[in-house]
């Protein structure tokens, strides 16, 4: 086995965005289809803000399978959101409604049908998968799902992301969080090896590896990005990147690499024109996204 180095490469992908460029003639089935799942009761807000991010990143159909019925409805302030129940059968809403993308976990909570819906997200063919939040609560809590993952990369590899924070991924590996930030490059290696996935360690420097691929280092962020929902805002950004990737050959892992710069770099850009990082919002780093991602086309 190779010993890792002592430091992390650095993250360098901005410069991919020009794979996004779109060409004149380009219509919404070329920048893709993403189907988010999650918000149970409760925690609408997390999934409506995965939304919202994938929406304004460019994606070209954003579907959120609601689990609380409360909330499964039409949103009036952004009615370019396809929200609706979730389905009671999975299995079947995800093979008729044939998403470039798949992202579970913002606001999944744990209940059974959460697990349902997991389920049906792992067993899904040859789709790109974004795991994040209760999902991935649920993975560490389950032999057969974690099995049901490690299965599909198996099959698919590097078509599945993981986006635990240090909590989460404590939980993944049987471990304190404590333990987790001790030493993040190895926190983040075996949970690769482990899960055989794509792996984004956030927090401080948020850490990118997968097997095979060394460790890269995101060196933009700050502590303005301490606040709930920022993660929820990355797994949309992930997922509006990896759609419109499938037909701009930007593979789920340099999406994923993308999306966690641009991410950090928003928020960066953001405290420079005086907005926090105290009081700054995930709602404001959709906006500056979306204008840095043009920006930079």
């Amino acid at each position: 086995m190779t010993s890792m180095p002592s430091k992390p490469n650095t993250l360098n992908a901005l410069g991919l965005i020009s794979r996004l460029r779109r060409a004149p003639e380009e219509h919404k089935g070329h920048a893709g289809k993403v189907i988010l799942v999650g918000g149970s009761a409760g925690m609408a807000g997390a999934l409506l803000l995965a939304g919202n991010a994938c929406l304004h990143l460019g994606a070209g159909w954003t579907i959120l399978e609601m689990l609380d019925p409360a909330s499964a409805h039409a949103d009036q302030e952004r009615p370019e959101l396809m929200i609706r129940l979730a389905n009671p059968n999975p299995k079947e809403s995800l093979k008729e409604g044939l998403p470039d993308v798949i992202a579970i976990g913002p606001g999944l909570g744990t209940s059974h049908f959460a697990s349902e819906w997991l389920q049906a997200c792992l067993d899904s063919e040859n789709t790109p998968l974004v795991i994040d939040a209760d999902a991935l609560n649920l993975i560490a809590d389950s032999s057969e799902l974690l099995s049901a993952l490690q299965l599909r990369n198996q099959r698919y590899p590097s078509q599945t992301v993981l986006t635990p924070h240090p909590g989460e991924a404590a939980r993944l590996l049987g471990q304190s969080t404590s333990d987790i930030q001790a030493d993040r490059m190895s926190a983040a290696e075996k949970l690769a090896s482990l899960t055989q996935s794509i792996v984004i360690l956030k927090g401080q420097h948020t850490l990118i590896t997968a097997p095979g691929k060394d460790i890269l280092q995101c060196e933009q962020g700050n502590p303005g990005m301490g606040i709930g929902g920022m993660g929820d805002v990355l797994t949309g950004s992930i997922s509006a990147i990896a759609a419109q990737g499938v037909r701009h050959h930007l593979n789920l892992w340099k999406a994923s690499c993308l999306a966690v710069q641009l991410h950090a770099s928003a928020a960066d850009n953001l405290v420079q024109k005086g907005t926090g990082p105290i009081g700054l919002t995930p709602s404001e780093i959709i906006l500056e996204m979306r204008s840095l991602l043009n920006n930079l086309l």
